[in-house]
């Protein structure tokens, strides 16, 4: 608030002035912006009718691994962008910040934009990916858009040990070698092979930041014939997405640790925040669900289910 590089009120006419520019081609076009505001309200003024048409959720993209938290973030999006009438967007990871799956394994499992440091605590990566494959189910299910952060589709953590001869990150030299930097997600993807720099580019080329050598199990080419994969998971859950097109959105009750609503009659989402497995009898068909859920929901895990079909688990 009142800084005089961010949000300030005269930048409005300039993006009105590039929606110009941009509605006076031709076709479809689209708009993003990445602003940095104080909270929705003020982001609903870039996407007014003349403005641009998305923006960036930083608000969803630093709520911590918590059902309240996310659940305050996604109601206060969606009522901001209504009056305006533009579509919500929701994003987990970018090229700024630690990667989910590497944050949602901490203790501190929110994230400060930029990349501000938070409390250090140990990694549980187990916990992480298990998280973060119940994010995506979250995140793909809600109204509006999503993005998807380049190898979050492979389960990608951060990559916390590059050596500092590498960094790259401007923030490495002007903190004086004090602070690491953004390089951790920024690393390439691995796409096949089994040792650096798996496809990235030739065998005897370097890329800019180097790959961990126990990223073989993690390349494209890799997940491509594992069912199980979180890349098979994505691909899934975007094919369902499209295939459902649910229209709306709405809550249901339930306890504190657990969020479920209903995209329309197309299909309900249940994500278990809670400690114990969560029973899914008389809700419908399982869809799609990030953890095997035989036995319930497991604790950290989402799962997609055709409302009035009998069946659960």
């Amino acid at each position: 608030m009142d800084n005089p590089h961010w949000d300030v009120d005269e930048v409005h006419d300039i993006l009105r002035r590039w929606r110009r520019i941009g509605d006076s081609y031709p076709g479809g076009r689209l708009f993003v912006t990445e602003a940095v505001v104080n909270g929705p309200e003020r982001l609903s003024r870039y996407v007014r009718p003349d403005e641009m048409h998305t923006s960036f959720n930083f608000d969803y993209l630093t709520a911590p691994w918590e059902a309240g938290a996310l659940r305050h973030v996604i109601d206060g999006t969606l009522a901001a962008l209504e009056p305006v009438g533009a579509p919500a967007t929701w994003v987990l990871s970018s090229h700024d910040e630690t990667r989910h799956v590497t944050r949602f394994g901490r203790a501190h499992t929110g994230a400060a934009f930029g990349g501000a440091p938070l409390p250090a605590s140990s990694t549980d990566l187990a916990l992480g990916r298990r998280r973060a494959r119940a994010a995506a189910l979250l995140t793909l299910a809600l109204p509006g858009s999503a993005y998807v952060y380049q190898g979050e589709e492979l389960g990608l953590p951060e990559v916390e040990d590059l050596p500092e001869s590498t960094l790259q990150d401007p923030t490495w030299e002007r903190s004086g070698h004090t602070v690491r930097g953004r390089d951790g997600c920024r690393v390439p993807l691995p796409w096949e092979g089994d040792r650096p720099p798996f496809g990235f580019t030739a065998d005897d080329a370097d890329p800019w930041l180097p790959q961990p050598a126990d990223w073989a199990a993690s390349t494209a080419a890799a997940q491509r014939s594992d069912p199980e994969s979180t890349l098979a998971l994505y691909r899934t859950a975007l094919r369902l997405r499209r295939d459902l097109a649910g229209t709306g959105m709405t809550w249901q009750n339930t306890s504190r640790d657990v969020l479920a609503f209903d995209r329309g009659a197309s299909f309900r989402c249940v994500v278990n925040f809670s400690t114990e497995p969560l029973g899914l009898s008389g809700q419908g068909r399982v869809l799609l669900s990030s953890a095997p859920c035989t036995e319930g929901l497991p604790t950290d895990a989402a799962a997609w289910l055709a409302p009035g079909d009998p069946g659960g688990a």
